[in-house]
């Protein structure tokens, strides 16, 4: 029988130190199981406070028919106008699902129809014009946005 080398001697010790924590992932001590991973990020989520929108279908077909005086759909792609279909300015398609408004404001309904009606004073240096349109015609446009997918 020979002697074990310096190695061979390190090995072992090595494995005997580490046994304890050789089988964790078979008997699933070690790992975190991807269920439990999931439930931690869930939990970080809540729902927003308050809808966006609460408009009733006159609020939006008022709306609609603002959108149509002005032209937005000159610059615009909005569902439910079917001409022009304007592509210099954003596809409004799926409106309600994007973030923010022109890439800065948050999406909510005061935002929208301030930025509707006075864009460049609601987003300076924005290329959206200013809107021959009231406040409430401005409120009308947003329900119009928000619900156009509901419809």
């Amino acid at each position: 029988m020979q002697a074990a080398t310096s190695t061979q001697v390190a090995a072992r010790r090595a494995e005997r130190r580490d046994a304890p924590f050789a089988n964790r992932n078979r008997r699933g001590g070690g790992a975190v199981p991807a269920s439990l991973v999931a439930l931690a990020l869930l939990a970080g989520c809540k729902e927003p406070a308050l809808p966006r929108y609460d408009f009733d279908s006159a609020a939006m077909e008022r709306g609609r028919e603002v959108i149509e005086r002005v032209g937005c759909a000159a610059c615009h792609e909005i569902p439910g106008i079917d001409w022009p279909k304007g592509r210099l300015g954003t596809s409004l398609k799926g409106f309600d699902d994007i973030g923010l408004i022109a890439g800065a404001l948050p999406n909510d309904a005061e935002n929208l129809a301030s930025f509707v009606r006075n864009a460049p004073a609601t987003k300076p240096g924005s290329t959206m014009p200013a809107m021959p349109i009231t406040a409430e015609e401005a409120r009308d446009v947003a329900a119009y946005l928000y619900g156009m997918n509901d419809v």
